[in-house]
């Protein structure tokens, strides 16, 4: 696939979206980048915002299969990923498979099961496949989990570790609607329910396609400077204990590199850069002090050390 049909690709999802989805364009922007690059995201909002409308919309634009899944402390890793059971009239056992075999799974209060299971579905994650009693099982492609988190109601919940935030390449928000957005939403639902008539409007060999292509959008070498002087700070900065990973940096690349292509370049600028910090960083910095990770404190960091880093010059861009 060349570059520029990726952008045609991309647009085509983007309107369709549009015929559910009220607003939210950022938020859509930033699922295409992770459907592109084969990243996932973690989605931290409160009930109600149109998460999972949203993971519909996008899976019947692309003519995936969609599956969800709501984490709960007796979710057991082989409810998502599947079992063995022995078929009396065959004499044999089978595999039947579980919600973990879906093009896009969402993830709902990942939060509220088990580290047992929370480690099995990032795993799957991470490797694209599953093994189940010694027979390993490829994941489909494209695969994209899309996790929920609830940022209110925390009692009974088992947070994750640092390190399997680590593995989202996104963390976003919905947010509520706007007035008019709000309006809007009651009047494209008064009658019916619009995701009803959604229609696929790409293969998913396409976006594999994209997948593949998409890599060769250039990158100076002083825009990666410049990428990594931002994750370097992170990690001298006095409030945190941790800072951006290598495995961070490398999802700020890709996720650049996605951006540059939906919006038709062949190049990444400083500005995709920017716009990206805070959807991939965020998430992993490590504060000392644990109450100032709260209420915007990673965003707040990362807007200082973004303003405080000089950007490359426009000749050395492409």
């Amino acid at each position: 696939m060349e570059l520029h049909e990726i952008r045609g690709l991309t647009d085509r999802i983007r309107d369709n979206v549009a015929q559910v989805i009220v607003g939210k364009e950022e938020a859509v922007e930033l699922i295409l980048i992770a459907l592109i690059t084969g990243g996932h995201v973690l989605l931290e909002d409160v009930p109600g915002t149109g998460k999972t409308l949203l993971a519909k919309t996008i899976a019947r634009s692309l003519d995936c299969s969609f599956k969800r899944v709501q984490f709960t402390p007796d979710l057991l890793p082989s409810d998502i990923s599947g079992i063995n059971f022995f078929n009396q009239k065959s004499g044999e056992f089978e595999f039947r498979a579980g919600p973990l075999f879906a093009h896009i799974l969402l993830a709902d209060e990942i939060n509220r099961a088990t580290p047992r299971t929370q480690s099995s579905l990032l795993e799957a994650m991470e490797e694209r496949q599953v093994s189940v009693d010694g027979d390993t099982r490829a994941l489909p492609d494209p695969f994209l989990v899309i996790a929920t988190q609830n940022p209110v109601e925390n009692q009974g919940t088992f947070p994750l570790p640092e390190a399997q935030l680590d593995r989202f390449l996104l963390k976003l928000a919905m947010g509520y609607p706007s007035t008019e957005e709000g309006v809007e939403l009651l009047i494209r639902f008064k009658e019916q329910n619009p995701l009803a008539s959604v229609r696929p409007v790409a293969d998913r060999s396409q976006l594999v396609a994209a997948g593949q292509a998409y890599s060769r959008v250039r990158v100076s070498e002083d825009l990666l400077r410049y990428l990594v002087e931002i994750a370097e700070k992170t990690r001298i900065h006095p409030e945190l204990s941790l800072g951006v990973s290598p495995r961070g940096t490398q999802a700020l690349l890709r996720s650049a590199q996605a951006l540059a292509v939906i919006r038709g370049r062949d190049y990444v600028l400083p500005d995709d850069i920017k716009k990206l910090v805070k959807p991939v960083f965020a998430h992993r910095l490590v504060f000392r002090n644990r109450m100032n990770g709260q209420a915007g404190g990673a965003d707040r960091i990362l807007d200082r050390i973004v303003a405080d880093t000089v950007v490359p010059a426009e000749t050395g861009i492409h």
